[in-house]
This record gives structure tokens, sequence and C-alpha cells, in this order.
């Protein structure tokens, strides 16, 4: 029997876990698997929290349906039958800019017609095709977007959108590492808007031949979610792996013990394993690899994280001041906004908040306001409801409010961050019995952890069959 310990009850290490509990049962091999998890509760930063009638969710709320990876954990969870998508409203989005809402541009006309880029600003965007080529270097997300779209694109529309996803930087974000697939497309199409062109024609032919749904909505897919808010997922994960979870147990160190490894508690516990997979943290890995390797755990503490406040807040709905017609909006760097952007949690997801309620959740903070984190929870309220009435006009107080402050929120792919996993690659080659997995490496949302998580098991097994 096979000895396997998981650190980690995130939902990189439970969908691990329990999608190789099912390779290595269908490959006959025997294991004695534990996921060890510091805190009292599994899921990490997941957590669907119903307060006063308001579901708040504490982290990500959900995935898009345009990618396989989650949805395929689901069915082989026997749980698809509780997906819930968002409504038709999501595919609405907003940019606050210049003092008001401004509906992100869907098509040519509905983009000519629109007030949120000038029309100097349009028509450097347009001259999107004769862009210059692509350095041969890492490239920033921001020198992209200036070089491609143009200043006011970056500022508007693309910084935005990263701050969104990454709550980061795009003056030290990797365009190849945060946006694999625009840098494939730009590389195999010579353009953004050749690509896209290319990829509608497709689409259209796809959709004759009836190979794909033409019902998806919004940027990507629809967002999907469960009715008891994303927690049904890691808590239907770690119900299946059942004693197999063990929570209140932090991990200390592991070292090398003969041909296997030794992890130590900071309980003072010994467990002895065959193969160890870490799903902590970069930083959190580090701390307990310090024995192990120094340049693998060098190169783990240069993956940062930023900062991010999240603030529910609930409102009545008479007399609120704006129809919350959509998913919600973002907010240039600009416009000097404490938010980031906006959820309009209840328009997208029905039974997040009581009738005749509305939620909101907005986000603050992030890799270019870390100092919001050291604001009084009275403080960033009041900032928070200053931005809600400038963006859409809600001068009632919140009949609920609710303050998450994850200190070490996202992980940042910052330029160097492609060597950097090369580097890691290149150690744990000299590790065998050592893997590391998570949204530290290659991607941040739930279908990335899921496909990362799918990926280091095929490793698991490669290695448990040889041992």
């Amino acid at each position: 029997m096979k000895k396997v310990l998981v650190i980690g009850g995130g939902i990189s290490g439970l969908s691990t876990a329990w999608l190789l509990n099912k390779r290595a049962g269908e490959a006959g091999i025997s294991l004695d698997l534990c996921l060890l998890e510091q805190e009292q509760q599994p899921g990490g930063k997941i957590k669907s929290v119903r307060e006063d009638g308001f579901l708040c969710e504490w982290g990500p709320n959900g995935f898009l349906d345009s990618k396989p990876q989650t949805l395929e954990l689901c069915a082989t969870l026997g749980i698809t039958d509780r997906l819930h998508r968002s409504n038709d409203n999501a595919r609405k989005r907003y940019i606050f800019t210049g003092g008001e809402l401004h509906r992100l541009p869907e098509n040519g006309p509905s983009f000519l017609k629109s007030r949120l880029l000038s029309w100097p600003g349009k028509l450097r965007l347009l001259g999107e095709p004769f862009a210059a080529n692509p350095p041969g270097s890492d490239e920033s997300l921001a020198a992209f977007g200036r070089r491609r779209l143009g200043a006011e694109a970056l500022q508007k529309l693309i910084a935005p959108m990263a701050s969104g996803i990454f709550a980061g930087d795009p003056e030290t974000m990797s365009l190849v590492s945060c946006f694999p697939r625009i840098a494939e497309l730009e590389r195999e199409y010579g353009g953004l808007f050749v690509a896209m062109l290319a990829l509608a024609k497709k689409k259209k032919q796809e959709r004759k031949e009836g190979k794909i749904s033409s019902s998806a909505a919004g940027p990507g897919g629809t967002l999907t979610s469960f009715k008891e808010g994303i927690q049904f997922l890691t808590d239907t994960l770690a119900a299946q792996l059942g004693e197999q979870v063990r929570t209140g147990v932090a991990v200390a160190s592991v070292t090398r013990s003969g041909d296997g490894w030794e992890v130590r508690t900071t309980g003072g516990e010994t467990l002895q394993a065959d193969l160890v997979i870490s799903a902590a943290p970069a930083f959190a890995a580090a701390g307990m690899l310090e024995g192990v390797d120094t340049a693998l755990v060098d190169t783990l503490r240069q993956i940062l994280y930023s900062t991010l406040n999240v603030v529910c807040c609930g409102f009545k709905t008479e007399g609120l001041g704006h129809p919350l017609d959509g998913f919600g909006y973002l907010v240039p760097k600009e416009e000097g906004r404490t938010v980031l952007g906006t959820l309009w949690d209840s328009s997208m997801f029905e039974e997040r908040a009581p009738d005749g309620m509305a939620l909101l959740r907005s986000m603050a903070g992030g890799a270019c306001r870390p100092e919001l984190m050291e604001l009084p929870e009275s403080e960033l309220l009041q900032r928070v409801r200053d931005d809600l009435q400038a963006a859409m006009g809600i001068s009632q107080p919140p009949c609920f409010s609710r303050i998450i402050r994850h200190q070490q929120a996202i992980p940042q792919y910052t330029i160097g961050h492609g060597k950097r996993l090369e580097a890691i690659e290149g150690r744990l080659s000299s590790l065998p019995g050592l893997l590391l997995t998570g949204n530290a490496f290659k991607g941040v949302g739930l279908n990335d952890c899921v496909a990362a998580s799918q990926a280091t098991v095929e490793r698991a097994m490669a290695y448990l069959e040889r041992v």
C-alpha cells in the first residue's frame, strides 16, 4: 500500500486527493491517502456564508462553463444536477469612468456608439492590426496593451480586467503567464482583430455543424455555481473523501526520509509518506520545504501575493437608484476610487438576497493599493459606500454588511514567472515523490486549479506505478 500525503485543503488539494483516489482505484493501486488542512473547515479561500438571508462569497463566486475541467469534476462527483448558472443579465458588464457607468460594448456598432473611449482612443484601438510585433522578452500586460491597443484602452479596458481577475498591477504582470491565450493568438494570427475574425468564422461553422452550443452567455462562457454557493463543491469533495481529510492540522516541515518523505506537524506528530503533494500557497510551501532544497524555496518565495478586501453590502431594492441589470462594474485606477470593482451578486444568481433586497460585493486593495488592508473596517465601509453612491447613486445605508480581509489573496504572475516555473520544475525533478500544485503556478481560476489537479494526478500516478 502506497502512503500519500496531500497538504492543503482548498479546491486544489481536495480535487487532487479525490481524483488521485479515483485514478489509483481504476489502476488497482492501493492507497493510504491523507489530506492535511490547517483550518477547521476545508475549502481554502472558498467560503459561502449565509447571514441575515444574504449569501456572501468570501472568495470566488463560481467558474465559467466554457472550459470542461470543473464541469467534468462535477459530473464525476454526481452533482451536475445541482449546478446553478447565472442569469442572462450577467453578460452585461460595465466600466465606471468619467463619473458614470459605461456598458462594455459587445459588437462593432455598440463600440462605435459607446462613450467609454474617446474618438482618438477608438481610432487608436482600430489601428490594432498595424501594431508593432511583440518583443522577444517577457512582456508586461501594460506594455502589451499600449503596443497593440493604445494607452486609453489599457487604462479603461485592460487594466480593470486585470484587477478584476488578479487584483494585480498591469505594469508588472506577465502577459504570457497571466493571459497565455492572448499571447498565443497574437503569435498565431499576428494580431487580435485578425484572430477574433478567424475564431468567429470557425465558431459559426462549428455551430452549423452542431459541434458546440450557441447558448453560452458573457465573455468566455456562463458563470456557474450552486444555489448553496460555490462552497458546495468543496464540501462535496471533503464529504466524499471522508476520514481521509484531517482538519486543524498544520504542517511544520517536509523532509527526506530514506526513499520517502517525513512530514512533521506543528502539533509534534510525525507522518511518513511515499508521495507528498503540496497544494498550499507558494509562501507556505516554501516554509515547509526549507530543509529540502534552498533554491526551490527561494524561487517559491519570489511568487508574491496581493491583498484583497471583500465588502458585502445588502440594500433594499426600493429606491436603490440603479436597476443592477448586469454582472457589475470595474473601476480604472485613474478614477482614484477605493473599489476595484463591484459585483451585483443578487442580479447574477437567484436566492442570494431576501425578497426585496439586493446584494453587492465590492473588492478593494490589490497589488496597487495594499495600504487599504490597514484601514479600520468602519472607514473602509464608508469609502465603499461613497464609491457605490458615485457609481450608482446609492444613498441609502446598507441594511447588511460584512467585510472579509485576505492578507495574501491572489498569486501574482509577474514578469519572469515563466522562468520561475522552469526553475521550480527543474528542482522538483531531483526530488522524486514531491509534487506541487495550486493556483500559484498556471492559473488562478477554479477551472485552472482543477486542470492543475488533473495534471498533478497524472504525474502522481506515473510515480506511484514506478515505486
